[in-house]
């Protein structure tokens, strides 16, 4: 009997050290929701590496060289822009500033991707979507469809061609690595882009609220370990 029960506890030593592991193992596709507001680039600057180890920190994120960023007329740019939910910058994906009109995300995220966006007038906007491979490849896991919200809601006369900002976005299965903006270039501006939640985050504080999908497996993990080590103690008296 006592050789039955030293086997059994040596098995839950065990389970813990295999759930800690796991835990250790989880990567940052199941980490906490991101938010985007391209504020700190300056006004004109092409995105490119901000978030990918440049000041807007190490998240793994690059944007192709059709993004730049526009500080609006009020704040002292030139962006045409007004309402924008995080002021004073948003980013656009410009066909005369760049060829590449890609969002990668390195390690991938899950969930959801939300956004900001303003149309113009001219042009309709058209489809962005949500690869699950790097630079556009592997499977489209989902299409956004922008409809056209150009003016709504706005002042009547005004001159800012981007006035009217509504949220939009998706959810997935699986993991996405990378967005394909191509088909809006010359047409939306964004905001406050969000990666891994179903709904947009107003800013930085509102996705700190949406706590990390591992914290309960961590928590699970130290207590196994914690009481794997009780035993063990037990195990060499």
């Amino acid at each position: 009997m006592k050789t039955s029960s030293t086997i059994k506890r040596l098995s839950l030593i065990a389970s813990g050290v295999a759930l800690s592991t796991c835990v250790l193992a989880v990567d940052r596709a199941n980490a906490q929701p991101i938010l985007l507001d391209f504020e700190g680039l300056l006004d004109n600057e092409q995105i490119l590496n901000f978030y990918d180890g440049g000041s807007g920190g190490n998240l793994g994120i690059s944007f192709g060289d059709g993004a730049q960023a526009f500080i609006s007329e009020s704040a002292g740019g030139t962006g045409n822009f007004i309402n924008e939910p995080s002021p004073d910058t948003t980013a656009f994906f410009l066909s005369s500033s760049g060829t590449n009109f890609l969002m990668n995300v390195t390690a991938g995220v899950t969930t959801g991707f939300f956004f900001f966006f303003s149309a113009n007038a001219t042009n309709p906007p058209t489809p962005v979507k949500v690869y699950d491979g790097l630079n556009g490849t592997g499977n489209l896991l989902a299409t956004i469809n922008l409809p056209n919200n150009a003016f709504d809601g706005c002042d009547p006369g005004i001159n800012n061609t981007f006035c009217n900002w509504d949220p939009i976005g998706v959810s997935f299965l699986g993991t996405a690595k990378s967005v394909d903006f191509s088909a809006v270039a010359n047409q939306i501006a964004f905001d406050n882009i969000t990666l891994g939640r179903d709904t947009p985050c107003i800013d930085a504080a509102d996705c700190r609220q949406v706590p990390e999908p591992t914290s309960v497996i961590g928590l699970l993990a130290i207590s196994a370990l914690g009481a794997g080590s009780v035993l063990q103690r037990k195990l060499l008296k």
